[in-house]
């Protein structure tokens, strides 16, 4: 007789096994699908390090405006209350010049070229 109830045991041992492989499938399953949409859902790690990312790039672009702004608004001021620098670009960008003024242009000289060379021509 007790060797029926060993058999017994061990099919029964046996069958609730599988069911214990079960009870562990599941829950791992259950948190890789949370580990998944953790990392690669809408709102997970990885969407959120892309936006963080594309924040960064933004906030650069946006303190270069505000550089390039503020320098722009300098110049503006400049070109209404400074009679001087706005002298200064009329003769720098329009070429013009005071009653009296001469003007010397010379020409450009080429380089010196070393004797070295010279010799080589």
């Amino acid at each position: 007789m007790p060797e029926q109830i060993k058999v017994w045991y061990c099919n029964a041992g046996g069958h609730f096994g599988g069911m214990q492989r079960k009870m562990y499938v599941i829950p791992l399953l259950a948190i890789a699908l949370i580990l998944y949409f953790t990392v690669f859902g809408d709102r997970g790690l990885l969407r959120i390090y892309h936006l963080n990312k594309e924040r960064r790039e933004v906030q650069l672009r946006l303190d270069t405006l505000k550089n390039e702004n503020l320098k722009l608004v300098r110049e503006v001021d400049a070109l209404k209350n400074d009679r001087r620098y706005l002298e200064s670009i009329a003769r720098r960008d329009f070429g013009m010049v005071r009653k009296n003024e001469v003007i010397y242009q010379f020409p450009q000289q080429k380089p010196a070229v070393p004797t070295g060379e010279q010799e080589a021509r």
